[in-house]
């Protein structure tokens, strides 16, 4: 299925220079969204994996219905400020600016397999902070999945040492 076509590009947003990425086209797409969690599924069905870790907003998207399709834990991956309990947290620096994320204290136990997934990466910051808090907490991760991939952002590069899989990528665009 040709998932490039299916993803919208909006110019200059959020600020001037930035070509966005929007999945939204592709989530109204039954067909595509179904493609895209049967990928995901079909990836991971039989690794041995212990949770999915998503990252906020859109990773949720996928990594709950990955979570329910292999009947594993979800961890969400907030912003800052947005999860009740005890968190660790980490910084980062993304294509536009900076932010942190943080994951509950209690969200990943000693050794578990965890696969990391967000919709999209970029310069991998996001990621790189989603992985440290896994390892933080004593888990091993996986895997790090993307549906949308933009390697001249260079953050597959930035995720050095840890395994990347993405199933579009809009190179060079």
């Amino acid at each position: 299925m040709d998932l490039k076509s299916r993803i919208r590009t909006i110019p200059d947003w959020p600020v001037a220079g930035i070509q966005f990425r929007d999945i939204t086209t592709l989530l109204q797409d039954p067909e595509a969204f179904r493609h895209v969690c049967r990928c995901f599924a079909e990836r991971y069905r039989d690794v041995g994996l212990d949770k999915i870790a998503a990252i906020d907003a859109r990773g949720f998207i996928f990594g709950g219905v990955l979570a329910h399709e292999l009947n594993l834990g979800l961890v969400p991956v907030r912003k800052s400020g947005k999860l009740p309990a005890d968190t660790v947290s980490a910084d980062y620096a993304l294509e536009y600016g900076n932010n942190s994320v943080e994951i509950h204290c209690d969200a990943v136990a000693r050794g578990e397999r965890v696969l990391i997934v967000d919709d999209l990466i970029a310069t991998g910051g996001t990621a790189q902070a989603a992985a440290r808090l896994v390892q933080q907490l004593g888990g091993e991760v996986h895997e790090l999945a993307f549906v949308v991939e933009l390697p001249d952002l260079g953050g597959r590069q930035a995720l050095a040492g840890y395994s990347v899989f993405s199933l579009v990528s809009f190179a060079g665009d």
